[in-house]
């Protein structure tokens, strides 16, 4: 059974930082790409960052660039997000995903949430002004 737990989420100032964890356990036949995601109540899920395994390849939503940091340490099996400068936008539920195929008719990017097949339970993010 494939399963991702992410944690590291908290509240925080705005300008402060978090790191957010995801260890994915269980096997998958083929990981293309992981992500970051988002969402809020009665909002989208909105793809913050994700990385193309194979290549390490990053990719980031507009209003995280240069902020957010997306990594993996492959020898655990992690996924990490670095959030630096938070801002009280940011406050939302942030969850952790995996694929099994590349998807490519989402795009290129792994921003698209409907090609993800697996889902942590997600960890919250609350940054105060």
């Amino acid at each position: 059974q494939v399963q991702l737990v992410e944690s590291g989420g908290g509240s925080v100032q705005a300008g402060g930082s978090l790191r957010l964890s995801c260890v994915a356990s269980g096997y998958i036949m083929r990981r293309y790409y992981m992500g970051w995601f988002r969402q809020v109540p009665g909002k989208e899920r909105e793809g913050v960052a994700s990385i193309y395994i194979g290549s390490g390849s990053t990719y980031y939503a507009d209003s995280v660039k240069g902020r957010f940091t997306i990594s993996q340490d492959n020898a655990k099996n992690t996924l990490y997000l670095q959030m630096n400068s938070l801002k009280p936008e940011d406050t939302a539920m942030y969850y952790c995903a995996a694929d099994r195929d590349p998807g490519w008719r989402y795009g290129g990017s792994g921003l698209d949430a409907r090609r993800y097949d697996y889902w942590g339970q997600g960890t919250q993010v609350t940054v105060s002004s």
